[in-house]
């Protein structure tokens, strides 16, 4: 649309701004870039298109905030105080919250209010754990004192994806704040807008201006620009295995760290006295939540031969339930994020058609979805070959493939058979059996007879080989937002 007809529409989209030093501003280029609801196709806010001008006043900002004496001058404890208050003022804006959540990302309500709620998890759990980081004191000679302690890094980066803005956002500020770091966050381009709302509400929640500033943007200008930015002090990244190696790149320019989770293609075992009725139910809600765009989802399912038949009819019966729809109707799928996901799930669907794998099962798209949206439905594929992109790549779609194995021996191979390592399920009543899987499988997370744990706040996340390294969630991640120092006391 052009002309006239343009202008009047840009002028009925919601205008949101990035945050730097406290302030709401626009790009200095006064660039914007329009939101697209994914359940429509249609534009429905803008935001700016910030560049490489725009990044070094917000790196500069969070820089001068961190050595503000209203920063440093805050305990642990304050710090905490100040991540609880954001957790509650959260939840009274949950609503508001959730639904625009869910119209940005495109993804049933009810999950857009679930991860309302695990961000707010998120905060409640670092606010109480910010003063609970210790240091230790270390036996040497008679006449020294030696201790450890954690200092933070300085500024972080944040660079965010779309898929779970509000959730990654929450376990990587909650931990960075905690620790006494100051933040700089690129969202993505494609669902950010909750991210914003929430930096803004951090400010009435008592954090000073420019500890959380937020760049919204295009990857290769603004996320480019923060990634290679000397002032930075660490990166952390969840996305794409080919950016992440962009981002490490960076951050080895400037010799600093960085965590990286970088997706998966995650085996889920099902093996001969499993039950079936508990377990497929939980492996085919893990995988279509947020239509299958999760890096998590088990989109592997390995299945005994002896088991097969059963499992396959069970399959069948319930993706052909599965509907997909508009956010607001809170089917159980909702639209892919944009035009380029649902070609790419496509592809992977026309080059499994092509190569006769057989479509066990698939589902719908309710008749009053909008034309213009991004729907695709669910399908189960199954016998998939091992080697097939099914069973190697990240489809990141709701999409899955069925494998059957005989031994165990041959479940760990070929749990073992991708280049990623970001989580596994295993479902089995022998606990040996479990046991001795679990520690086979090369993966930093085995769930056994369950699977992600409700999020999992407390636990431990990130990935071995392709899928990443570093630790995000629980204590660790405080551990990862924190530099180490000895110091030594003379008292002799």
């Amino acid at each position: 649309m052009t002309g006239y007809g343009a202008a009047l529409r840009s002028q009925d989209l919601k205008k949101y701004k990035a945050l730097i030093a406290g302030e709401q501003c626009d790009a200095s280029s006064g660039e914007t870039i329009e939101m697209i609801c994914p359940s429509t196709g249609m534009p429905f806010a803008t935001i700016p298109r910030c560049s490489a001008a725009d990044v070094g006043r917000a790196v500069s900002s969070a820089e001068a905030a961190l050595h503000s004496q209203s920063w440093v001058g805050l305990s642990a404890g304050e710090r905490g105080k100040c991540l609880y208050r954001l957790s509650e003022l959260l939840f009274e804006h949950r609503d508001d919250l959730a639904h625009l959540e869910a119209r940005d990302t495109g993804k049933p309500l009810s999950q857009g209010y679930g991860d309302i709620d695990a961000a707010i998890a998120y905060f409640r759990f670092y606010a109480g754990a910010a003063d609970k980081i210790t240091g230790e004191t270390l036996p040497i000679d008679v006449d020294y004192l030696a201790m450890t302690v954690r200092e933070p890094h300085g500024v972080v980066a944040s660079i965010v994806p779309w898929n779970y803005p509000m959730q990654i956002f929450a376990r990587v500020a909650g931990a960075a704040l905690a620790m006494g770091n100051s933040l700089v966050v690129k969202p993505s381009e494609d669902a950010c807008l909750s991210i914003i709302e929430t930096a803004n509400l951090a400010l009435k929640a008592g954090f000073p201006a420019g500890i959380i500033n937020v760049l919204t943007g295009l990857g290769e200008e603004a996320g480019a620009a923060l990634s290679y930015n000397p002032q930075i002090g660490f990166i952390t990244f969840t996305g794409s295995p080919d950016v992440g190696t962009m981002i490490q790149s960076a951050a080895a320019r400037n010799h600093i760290g960085c965590t990286l989770e970088l997706g998966g293609k995650s085996p889920q075992i099902v093996f001969e006295d499993a039950d079936l009725n508990k377990a497929l139910p939980v492996i085919q809600d893990c995988l279509l939540k947020n239509g299958g765009q999760t890096c998590s989802a088990g989109s592997r399912v390995l299945v005994h031969e002896s088991r097969w038949e059963e499992a396959v009819d069970i399959l069948r019966s319930s993706f052909r339930s599965v509907v997909s729809g508009q956010y607001q109707d809170d089917r159980d799928l909702g639209p892919l994020i944009n035009a380029s996901q649902l070609r790419r799930v496509n592809a992977f669907c026309e080059q499994a058609e092509a190569d006769e794998i057989p479509l066990i099962g698939e589902g719908t798209i309710a008749p009053d979805a909008a034309r213009e949206g991004y729907y695709t439905t669910a399908k189960v594929y199954g016998p998939v070959p091992i080697n097939h992109p099914l069973a190697q790549d990240e489809v990141f779609g709701p999409v899955l493939a069925v494998i059957p194995f005989r031994t165990e021996e041959e479940a760990v191979s070929i749990a073992n058979a991708t280049p990623y390592g970001l989580v596994a399920g295993v479902w089995t009543k022998d606990i040996a059996r479990a046991t001795r899987v679990a520690k086979a499988i090369r993966s930093g997370q085995v769930f056994i007879n369950t699977y992600g744990a409700g999020g999992g706040v407390e636990l431990p996340f990130g990935g071995v080989k392709k899928s990443g390294h570093g630790k995000e969630k629980g204590f660790e991640a405080l551990k990862e937002f924190s530099v180490l120092k000895t110091i030594v006391i003379s008292h002799a």
